[in-house]
């Protein structure tokens, strides 16, 4: 009898486990603007260290949150203000056994340090957009200068 409770019991355990990761999720993504993203978090072995998860763009930031955990906090955050992009590339090596193969690897420097972000090549151009728009309400310096004939 000891053997089907304790049974019973992890089967519990692994359908809260379950519910809470769905829960977490839909929290996160209930307002739209999330893509697929993987972010390198680890460099110490070539072509290793990629840890799958989603971005959402909150104005001027990605979130980016990891598919597999309990957090409701991101687990890093990009703003808009300091980050470039350096270069980019195709999955080489290992890198091509871990993601799908119409994503792009764009290396980026930030305030922080750089990062190594991946994601598929139809979402770049989004992610270069929201990147090199300017925030809502904000006026080019060059722009605000100039004066404009009156209407």
């Amino acid at each position: 009898m000891e053997i089907v409770e304790g049974f019973g019991i992890g089967v519990v355990v692994i359908l809260g486990a379950l519910l809470i990761l769905f829960v977490r999720r839909a929290l996160v993504t209930r307002s739209g603007g999330i893509i697929r993203l993987s972010v390198r978090v680890s460099t110490m072995l070539d072509g290793r260290g990629w840890s799958p998860g989603f971005g959402r763009f909150a104005g001027d930031e990605l979130r980016w949150y990891r598919m597999f955990s309990f957090a409701i906090r991101p687990k890093r955050v990009l703003s808009r203000k300091g980050l470039a992009v350096e270069r980019r590339r195709l999955p080489e090596g290992q890198e091509r056994l871990s993601m799908p193969a119409d994503w792009v690897i764009l290396r980026c420097t930030s305030h922080h340090a750089p990062v190594e972000i991946a994601m598929a090549r139809s979402t770049v151009t989004g992610f270069l957009s929201w990147l090199e728009a300017a925030p809502p309400g904000a006026v080019s310096p060059r722009m605000a200068s100039q004066d404009w004939p009156a209407a």
